[in-house]
């Protein structure tokens, strides 16, 4: 049985295939297992607590866990020791998730593409068709992550408590979330994972697309993204697409396809959840 993992900072989306290529469990979601932010004994609490998981414990020959934060040794080899300690049956393979984005999304196995990832965090990189270039580190949350999730809502509360939202968009806004000052600090400074709760607020775009404010605060995000880390690959992008993964692509895809045309590119694929284009690729790289 193989284990096919989407982790993000936010949620971790688990699916279990046999050797036959057929879906042994649909889809088991855990708590984010970021492992650049999160500590060593928060992450195996995680695995562990998922009963679904456990119940594959001694079934599973191979984990493939693609996820936020893996993009350097230290963390990606705190993540392997940690599910090779738990699947110890199985072979373990920790990539970022940039490699999940490019295998759900390009068109073929070689294929050339830049390949974007806006979610809670966000990336960008050029895929040649068997190897993997980045120009930029990142470096998080605090001073990266353009067009993310997390960029995102941080720019609405920003806007709340600077009053820049309209006011039938402000009134909306502090229905939907709780904005007390303090409520926001504690999440902010004393608990884990607050990339994760600022992203928690961007869904409140997507159900107010028809704002001219919101449209706009997309595009700005978009641009910046766009400027900073699209751009990287000026000569690349002559000959080749630029795809997207996440589900703050998926729904921004008007505004995606707006800036694209103000900056000459050509927007790909959108894949919403990468997970079910790594299925389809591991299938296909069983027979």
């Amino acid at each position: 049985m193989i284990l096919i993992t989407d982790g993000g900072s936010t949620k971790c989306d688990w699916i279990a295939i046999n050797e036959d290529g057929s879906r042994s469990i649909e889809k088991i979601r855990t708590k984010g297992l970021n492992p650049a932010i999160i500590e060593e004994k928060k992450l195996r609490k995680t695995i562990r607590k998922s009963q679904e998981l456990m119940a594959l414990q001694n079934e599973v020959t191979h984990v493939f866990f693609y996820g936020a934060g893996c993009g350097t040794e230290k963390p990606r080899l705190l993540l392997k020791s940690i599910l090779s300690s738990i699947f110890t049956k199985a072979h373990i393979e920790v990539k970022e998730d940039t490699y999940a984005a490019v295998r759900a999304c390009i068109n073929k196995k070689d294929e050339a593409a830049v390949v974007c990832i806006l979610g809670t965090g966000s990336n960008c990189s050029y895929f040649d068709g068997k190897d993997l270039h980045q120009r930029v580190s990142s470096l998080g949350f605090i001073l990266m992550d353009d067009a993310s999730g997390n960029y995102f809502g941080k720019q609405l509360i920003r806007d709340y408590y600077f009053n820049k939202m309209p006011e039938t968009i402000k009134f909306s806004f502090s229905t939907k979330h709780n904005l007390d000052a303090d409520h926001i600090k504690h999440h902010l400074y004393k608990q884990p994972n607050p990339s994760a709760f600022l992203a928690g607020h961007a869904e409140f775009m997507f159900l107010n697309k028809d704002s001219e404010y919101i449209r706009n605060l997309i595009r700005d995000g978009v641009r910046l993204f766009t400027e900073n880390m699209i751009l990287q690959f000026k000569e690349e992008l002559k000959s080749c697409p630029v795809h997207f993964a996440g589900s703050i692509a998926y729904y921004a895809q008007d505004q995606i396809r707006e800036i694209a045309k103000e900056y000459g590119f050509t927007v790909g694929n959108f894949e919403r959840r990468p997970i079910e284009g790594l299925v389809t690729y591991h299938v296909e790289n069983l027979k």
